[in-house]
């Protein structure tokens, strides 16, 4: 109940925080989102376009864990899932707040979580953010990011927001783990208490998630040996 109360009173703050604190909005701020989205960068920070793209990113790392997690949960995940590629932290919040302890996988793995569960996956999104890194710190202007994160509410929020999904991952990280039977999960916290290259590490060396049926077979086989 208290991991409940945090994480539904952190997502009532950050709203509140967003809409009535955070500086106000922009006339150009529909514009600026939509020059992002459709890859018309021109005249735009570097830094503004690799925080936009990496938001895009956390999304998909969540979803690596949120998808598995929800397998065994009594809402489905995917509702909050999608709309976090679009909100971030306002959808995974309630997720967060919502679910229940869960450190076992039911049944098997479709065509999806098998991609979510690839290491594959957490390599490509790994050099995409290296890629995205590079290009914001290398050709970027702090200063000029500075004054917006300061005038404008979608910079600002934006940039909270990748800070709160940075702290947030813990909370599905433990479950993960235990789900994959890991035998040195210190390691794993360890990297995966890194911000965002952490996750992405994490996700590059995690080991596969065992389906019921292979588990069956591998006590079986134990037990014969035994």
């Amino acid at each position: 109940m208290i991991r409940k109360i945090t994480f539904g009173a952190l997502w009532l703050g950050f709203i509140i925080y967003a809409f009535f604190f955070a500086p106000p909005d922009q006339p150009d701020t529909f514009d600026l989102i939509k020059d992002l989205s459709t890859g018309q960068w021109q005249g735009i920070n570097p830094l503004i376009i690799a925080l936009f793209n990496i938001m895009g990113i956390w999304p998909m790392i969540y979803s690596c864990l949120v998808f598995i997690d929800g397998r065994a949960q009594k809402m489905p995940a995917w509702p909050f899932a999608s709309i976090s590629f679009g909100v971030g932290a306002f959808a995974l919040l309630p997720y967060l707040a919502l679910r229940e302890p869960n450190q076992k996988f039911p049944g098997s793995k479709n065509a999806f979580l098998k991609i979510l569960d690839s290491r594959l996956t957490g390599i490509a999104l790994t050099v995409a953010t290296v890629i995205l890194i590079a290009y914001g710190v290398g050709q970027g202007n702090w200063g000029n990011f500075v004054q917006q994160w300061q005038t404008s509410r979608f910079i600002h929020v934006m940039s909270l927001d990748f800070c709160l999904l940075c702290l947030l991952f813990p909370a599905l990280l433990g479950d993960d783990i235990a789900r994959r039977d890991i035998k040195n999960p210190q390691l794993f916290w360890l990297i995966g208490l890194i911000p965002l290259f952490g996750p992405l590490i994490y996700l590059c060396i995690r080991p596969p998630l065992q389906e019921a049926a292979d588990k069956i077979i591998q006590s079986q086989q134990q037990s014969a040996i035994n």
